[in-house]
């Protein structure tokens, strides 16, 4: 059942964050641009959407939850991706969106996704890290100590 919840949230939340939203923005520059700044873009959201799909797969059945707030993960994902960076769902809708924007070469896709992560940051600080540490305790307080929050550590 998490699986199934979790395609549902897919579809209606990164779905329309990451490509009903910029498809809106990107719609006077279509069709795409062909040249290299379009095949990295195509790059950067095939990467983007694999690392969301990887992470969606492992909060459904690892954690037995969802991406979604209303229906978490029962048990803390500190596996995969999360042992990189701890929000890799919102790194990979991130890097779709600039993919798009570098397919597009929109500058306005652009804006938009330093708007997510910006909206996406203020998310994880102010609701996401409280609720998990409320819920996981010392399990997420160490986790939240040995991995970083955005960037990993090299």
């Amino acid at each position: 059942m998490p699986l199934f919840k979790t395609v549902l949230f897919t579809i209606f939340v990164p779905g329309t964050v990451a490509l009903y939203i910029p498809y809106r923005i990107a719609r006077p520059h279509w069709p795409p641009v062909s040249g290299a700044l379009t095949l990295f873009g195509s790059l950067l959201f095939a990467a983007g959407a694999f690392l969301y799909f990887v992470c969606a797969w492992d909060f459904a059945y690892h954690g037995r939850g969802t991406p979604a707030p209303i229906d978490p993960p029962k048990s803390l994902v500190a596996r995969g991706p999360s042992l990189v960076v701890r929000n890799p769902m919102y790194i990979g809708v991130f890097t779709v969106i600039l993919g798009e924007a570098a397919v597009f070469h929109s500058w306005y896709l652009l804006i938009y996704a330093t708007l997510f992560l910006l909206i996406a940051h203020l998310f994880v600080v102010f609701y996401e890290e409280p609720t998990l540490k409320r819920k996981f305790g010392t399990a997420y307080d160490q986790y939240r100590q040995s991995v970083p929050r955005w960037l990993p550590k090299f």
